[in-house]
């Protein structure tokens, strides 16, 4: 992993902005956004010498067969908005062909056994709450 190319695995800066606001002190924000945000650099260094490992990518390496490991980082489309998202989906949703299947649909004269009539069927709690 030491050519020109970073790593895919390799914490950016932007991987670790803060959940809250720069103004915000209080310790219920910052114990909420220590336990989201994920590891420190400490905490991950801290593991990888649990493990033997010198760096995440060192461990990647050692755990993922060559046969399947990206060498270059995934060339992505920008972010979108949420609302851009949901509009791009729709839009891929609408060319669905919507079939009907009337299979299985029709009625079969059965016997239903008393105690499943009672339990499952008349049950009250499918009709209570």
């Amino acid at each position: 992993m030491s050519s020109g190319t970073a790593s895919p695995h390799t914490l950016s800066s932007e991987s670790h902005a803060p959940a809250c606001n720069e103004t915000t002190t209080s310790d219920d924000n910052l114990e909420f956004a220590g336990r989201h945000i994920g590891l420190s650099r400490n905490d991950e260094q801290f593991m990888l010498e649990a493990i033997g490992a010198k760096s995440r990518d060192a461990l990647i390496e050692e755990i993922v067969p060559a046969s399947i490991m990206r060498r270059t980082v995934m060339d992505l489309p920008p972010a979108v908005s949420e609302q851009e998202a949901l509009a791009e989906l729709k839009a891929v949703s609408q060319q669905n062909n919507v079939c009907k299947s009337f299979l299985g649909q029709g009625y079969y004269g059965t016997h239903t056994p008393a105690v499943i009539q009672r339990n499952v069927l008349e049950n009250p709690a499918w009709y209570t709450a």
